[in-house]
């Protein structure tokens, strides 16, 4: 049931229930949320990022410095705002972020918790589409209460506004259209002692194969919680790390129930807190996973069909969770486009039926006046070579198919690693559909399907590394992860 406004006022006030238990299925929706123009963006490499007509699901993990901030837009172009920032910069890292993506309409806000470097631009992103823009749908909030100015301008803005608000519980369902959007926790009765932190609302937003994995805050109460609840069911394509990276949070239990191919740490540069934390680091470069800092990669987005991901960001840096430290710090806000990084495929079976039509990110050759070409992929990764990796150069290679049924021009095309080691394919080279080509490490001439780097010492790590493939003006073409 929907809970009155003025009555959800006194009670958040008084530091008591905030609002009683609302099924969330097929409550109000909205209008699409980018319409013409989708994304807003300048270079066509970022355009499919928020493109609403592409029939994708599209997620924004937005650069706010140390708070979170995440924009998910399905495939219909309905907008889901989980959280708004710090306080201290009263949304507007957000409102810029969706200005610039002709955001006109929040169809669903979604409350993590009441803390105020989570609903910092809270009142702010209310008040604008309220009055500048078609408006917020629907509020929904996980019902434990904070005694902050920041709590109470959010309530402010919900009442002022009439926006219909909802308490949101393990169980219930987001109408998020051409997407599959789950509450997970807290339980409906909450977690003992109403720690803000732990009854952190988490949301699981899926499409086919694909899923997003959103825990707030949540600790080790609320990651148990998940673990015994949902076991197998908590599998995740993309995981948020919890609590900003924070050693409190994104445990080895939760990793291993969720098993994600990339997570996500939302925090600033110079966090004052230390995030993310050194062990958090450690836990996910031991599962080989893929990371991404906004504070060195700034807004992270990911882009897909439900079977294939794309992602993009506004600065490369390494995604090696040891070796992110080493990257330049990226200040917050929306400036800069995104640029294409990475893609890969979801793991599980094949993607279940959705309607409307849907693009596939793109992981082909573009050329002929826009033909695909053909499209490569990674084979082999023979990262140990026998004996003495430096001194058996030849024996570390990667084989290269043409799994199209076009022939490739590979002229100028740059092979390289996590630890940006590049070699570059000479003129004239080409690969035939079906035909492979293995890249020696060492030195030889080139033949016969076989072409060599000509480096001094080992490229690929024995451990675990990624083979990135680009075109000539740095279109990433596949990216393959491989462990020890």
């Amino acid at each position: 049931m929907e809970l009155p406004r003025r009555r959800a006022r006194s009670l958040a006030l008084a530091a008591v229930a905030l609002l009683v238990v609302a099924g969330l299925a097929g409550c109000l929706g909205g209008s699409g949320g980018f319409g013409d123009g989708a994304s807003g963006t300048a270079s066509p490499a970022s355009a499919p990022v928020g493109d609403d007509s592409a029939g994708n699901l599209s997620i924004h993990f937005i650069h706010v410095g140390q708070g979170a901030s995440v924009l998910v837009v399905g495939p219909t172009g309905e907008t889901l705002l989980y959280d708004t920032g710090d306080w201290e910069d009263d949304g507007e890292h957000v409102l810029d972020y969706l200005r610039a993506r002709n955001v006109t309409r929040i169809d669903y806000l979604v409350t993590s918790h009441a803390d105020a470097d989570h609903i910092g631009g809270h009142a702010a992103v209310i008040e604008y589409f309220e009055t500048e823009a078609d408006g917020v749908g629907a509020v929904y909030d996980p019902g434990v209460a904070a005694a902050t100015r920041t709590y109470e301008r959010y309530l402010d803005a919900v009442e002022a506004h009439d926006v219909t608000l909802y308490r949101a519980a393990a169980g219930d369902a987001i109408a998020l259209s051409g997407a599959s959007a789950r509450v997970l926790a807290p339980p409906a009765e909450g977690f003992a002692g109403e720690d803000r932190n732990e009854n952190s609302l988490a949301l699981r937003v899926a499409r086919g194969n694909v899923s997003l994995l959103l825990t707030g805050d949540g600790g080790s109460t609320a990651e148990r919680y998940l673990r015994e609840r949902y076991a197998d069911g908590l599998n995740a394509t993309i995981l948020a790390a919890g609590h900003h990276g924070s050693n409190s949070s994104t445990g080895p239990g939760l990793l291993a129930a969720s098993a994600p191919r990339v997570a996500v740490v939302q925090s600033a540069y110079d966090s004052p807190y230390g995030h993310p934390h050194r062990e958090v680091l450690g836990r996910l470069a031991d599962r080989g996973v893929p990371t991404y800092w906004t504070g060195v990669h700034g807004t992270v987005a990911f882009e897909t069909d439900g079977e294939r991901v794309a992602v993009l960001t506004r600065r490369g840096a390494p995604t090696d969770p040891r070796e992110l430290r080493t990257a330049p710090g990226v200040s917050p806000g929306s400036e800069g486009r995104l640029d294409p990084r990475a893609t890969f495929r979801a793991r599980g079976e094949a993607p279940a039926s959705t309607s409307g039509p849907t693009r596939t990110p793109d992981a082909t050759v573009v050329a002929d006046g826009g033909e695909t070409a053909g499209a490569l992929e990674v084979a082999e990764v023979h990262a140990d070579a026998r004996g003495n990796d430096h001194e058996n150069l030849d024996d570390e290679y990667v084989v290269f198919r043409n799994a199209g049924d076009r022939t490739l021009d590979l002229s100028g095309w740059t092979v390289g690693d996590e630890a940006d080691h590049a070699y570059e394919f000479p003129a004239d080279t080409e690969l035939g559909p079906g035909e492979t080509l293995t890249l020696h490490t060492g030195s030889g001439t080139d033949a016969d399907g076989h072409s060599y780097w000509g480096a001094d010492t080992a490229v690929w790590n024995n451990g675990g590394d990624t083979v990135f493939v680009r075109t000539p003006e740095g279109e990433l073409v596949t990216e393959e992860a491989y462990a020890s």
